[in-house]
């Protein structure tokens, strides 16, 4: 497998998607609800799910993908290729502020991630990987993970799992929120993944995310020696919906044993 070839093509497309999305700011969203009220999804999701899969199905028609907006194929395994995308990642963000949203684009081999794109389009950043080759930013090399204490750490984390909420005992996350430095919420799992991979945030932990959530930054952050698990501890099911938590090795370990090891997640 030409693994440079289809990331090559994979940034290609992603930043011609971007391009299609950036030209979108000007002109009447079609909004739609998906679960409930704030789980949102609009015209131009579909639009940039869409032209992934012309893409994709036009240069590499064996492969298979698994998107958000379920244009895809519909799996019960990852055997083969497997691109798992999500075209807009923080569609509410993308819909008020026009900015904290990314494409997400993981390709996967018999479940092995293999290429990890992760494209902030409002600030024209890419981050990207390719197992066992480092992982970059527009290009430039993102040093490898220093660890850090509790202490000294910011979380991502949203403020629903420290209050009342139908999920899990919010106070279980309590004793961790008071213990880091501070707690940021960006409402977009790509880009907080990729926040930890460049230090911006030490960890990032959410209850429930869809593979296509998560798919690209843990190859991402994975390829930087960081962790990603579920709050279990186990590695994640790129068929399921689960609990997160990303965080430099160490620090990992310290959260998962000592603050989280209690909980029914």
């Amino acid at each position: 497998m030409d693994w440079d070839y289809i990331d090559l093509l994979a940034k290609q497309w992603t930043i011609e998607a971007g391009e299609r999305i950036r030209s979108s700011f000007h002109k009447t969203i079609n909004i739609e609800t998906k679960s409930n009220r704030n789980d949102l999804v609009t015209d131009i999701d579909k639009d940039i799910e869409q032209f992934f899969i012309q893409k994709i199905r036009g240069t590499f028609p064996t492969h298979k993908i698994l998107g958000e907006e379920g244009l895809g194929d519909n799996l019960i395994n990852l055997d083969g290729v497997v691109w798992i995308i999500d075209p807009i990642d923080g569609t509410m963000n993308f819909i008020h502020q026009q900015r904290n949203f990314a494409i997400s684009l993981g390709v996967y081999e018999n479940g092995i991630g293999k290429i990890g794109i992760i494209f902030d389009v409002a600030h024209d950043e890419m981050y990207h990987a390719i197992k066992g080759k480092g992982a970059y930013m527009n290009g430039k090399i993102i040093p490898s993970l220093e660890e850090t204490s509790v202490q000294d750490a910011i979380l991502a984390v949203n403020a629903t799992w420290v209050m009342e909420n139908h999920r899990i005992d919010h106070n279980l996350m309590i004793p961790l929120v008071k213990a880091v430095r501070g707690t940021r919420s960006y409402g977009t799992a790509a880009l907080e993944m990729v926040f930890v991979a460049t230090g911006r945030v030490d960890a990032y932990i959410s209850m429930r995310l869809s593979p296509w959530d998560v798919a690209a930054g843990s190859i991402i952050v994975e390829e930087l020696g960081g962790m990603v698990t579920n709050l279990r501890g186990e590695k994640l099911d790129f068929l399921t919906n689960d609990s997160l938590l990303v965080a430099k090795s160490g620090l990992h370990r310290v959260i998962l044993s000592d603050y989280l090891k209690d909980g029914k997640w």
